[in-house]
């Protein structure tokens, strides 16, 4: 057995069997006091695609409660926030939005409020909800997805209120209920957690310790979307390079390889590749695989050694573009994409040029771009940071400024050429889709193909903002 084994618990089937009891009770409450007309859910979720994923999951367990879904919270009998602890401004609009359902609780008193998901397994922040929120009715931790019919029922029969959050490596919990938000995309959770333990990061504090999920469990789930009709998978993961790491189990290539087995005609996805975990191994999976996407998003932080050291990263500016390099060999079209933060504690402007030779030696697709958010409880909110928020967002603009011009290049060598599309959104008369390689493009088209695939040839780029219309 190995050491990642030790650390996983897997829920017992027979406690998901006791929520699914404690769904039926909830729904017999709240038929009684409601009677059995719709009973209305107002769903949030803050954050990252790991987040919405949950959401999923928690939507499930509200469905077979009884309740439906409304996109106006005015109407609604549940607001559920899937909060999220990573950056400053996510913690100030949970904050924000969660002061501002107080009128609302005040003109509807039997109104359920419910906060979870990763701000809420920080003791400092549902102790303020605690203190400070008193029509809050539950909250509750990541490690306690699984349980919200049993939560829930409490808040229903005792009519106090319930706070679950407690500190744990963490869970697997199978076999829960799952109210997708689309048809044609899918959110596929592969593992959990993280050991990484970047300077800057909160996740293995709030969401535990890495878990793989069982190659069966995906599989099957795989085998699913695809009979429903999905065309577009992404498999979540905190750092999905590190899947099943540690064990006998099969590694994420093997698992890109047998996804890609399945029949069918879908895409596959995945989100977060961790640079030190990347193998020749994956990138050849990748290759290999005709269904997966040339698309790999693989967070660099920065260019320069000496921060990326601070940051705990586990690879230096030279191993980065030695993976960049293979990739490129095996998949010369390979669109790349990356994160970066500026200003991090103690970086000096000639380190962050270092990060900006980076992005110019690479030439990424499109960067998701952030200046340091200092998050309590990790080990870089405790370093000296004498840079001001002033300087950075220097940077900050001189970075995004370089990456428009990466990125306008880039789609400036597009012209002309046609790309497979999925479309996913219709807006009057014009549909937006994404490429292979995660590249948007608007087309005229028509409703009816919203969730199919098409060709389509690019006739005009805008800085990164590319149009086409469908080759016939």
């Amino acid at each position: 057995m190995s050491l990642q084994d030790l650390r996983r618990f897997d829920v017992p089937f027979d406690d998901i069997k006791k929520q699914r009891e404690y769904a039926a009770m909830a729904k017999s409450v709240l038929d009684a006091r409601m009677g059995n007309g719709k009973k209305l859910a107002y769903v949030h979720t803050f954050g990252c695609q790991g987040n919405v994923s949950d959401s999923e999951r928690l939507k499930g367990w509200l469905r077979l409660i009884g309740y439906s879904f409304t996109e106006d919270i005015e109407r609604a009998d549940l607001v559920l926030y899937n909060t999220c602890a990573i950056r400053e401004h996510a913690h100030d609009r949970v904050f924000g939005n969660v002061g501002a359902l107080k009128p609302l609780k005040a003109k509807n008193p039997d109104m359920i409020i419910v906060l979870c998901g990763c701000m809420m397994q920080q003791e400092h922040v549902w102790q303020k909800i605690k203190k400070s929120y008193p029509y809050v009715n539950l909250v509750f931790g990541t490690h306690s997805h699984h349980r919200l019919p049993e939560l829930l029922y409490k808040v229903l029969r005792s009519g106090k209120r319930v706070f679950d959050v407690f500190d744990t490596e963490g869970y697997i919990a199978e076999g829960m209920p799952v109210s997708r938000d689309g048809t044609f995309k899918g959110w596929l959770p592969i593992m959990y957690g993280c050991n990484n333990f970047c300077s800057y990061c909160i996740v293995p504090y709030v969401r535990g310790r890495e878990r793989s999920r069982k190659s069966e469990e995906v599989l099957a789930e795989a085998r699913g979307l695809i009979a429903s009709g999905c065309k577009d998978i992404t498999l979540l993961g905190q750092n999905v390079n590190s899947y099943n790491r540690g064990s006998d189990e099969m590694s994420f290539a093997q698992l890109l390889r047998e996804i890609n087995a399945i029949e069918g005609d879908f895409r596959i996805r995945f989100m977060t590749s961790h640079p030190k975990d990347c193998t020749f191994e994956l990138l050849d999976a990748m290759a290999e695989c005709e269904k997966v996407s040339k698309h790999l998003h693989l967070p660099c932080q920065s260019g320069n050694d000496r921060v990326l050291g601070e940051m705990n990263r586990g690879y230096t500016r030279e191993k980065y573009l030695s993976l960049i390099a293979y990739a490129r060999k095996v998949m010369p079209d390979i669109s790349l994409t990356s994160d970066i933060i500026v200003g991090f504690p103690g970086e000096t402007y000639e380190e962050f040029r270092d990060t900006l030779s980076l992005i110019e030696e690479v030439g990424f697709t499109s960067l998701y771009t952030f200046i340091y958010s200092p998050r309590e409880g990790t080990k870089a909110a405790s370093m000296p940071d004498p840079v001001s928020r002033e300087e950075k967002g220097k940077w900050f603009r001189e970075l995004t400024s370089a990456q428009e011009n990466i990125a306008s290049k880039r789609c400036q060598k597009m012209l002309g050429e046609t790309y497979r599309v999925l479309a996913e959104e219709y807006k009057g008369g014009i549909l937006s889709g994404r490429t292979d390689g995660s590249v948007m493009i608007d087309f005229p088209g028509d409703e009816s193909l919203v969730g199919s695939f098409c060709q389509v040839k690019v006739t005009a780029a805008r800085n990164w903002i590319l149009s086409g219309e469908i080759s016939r």
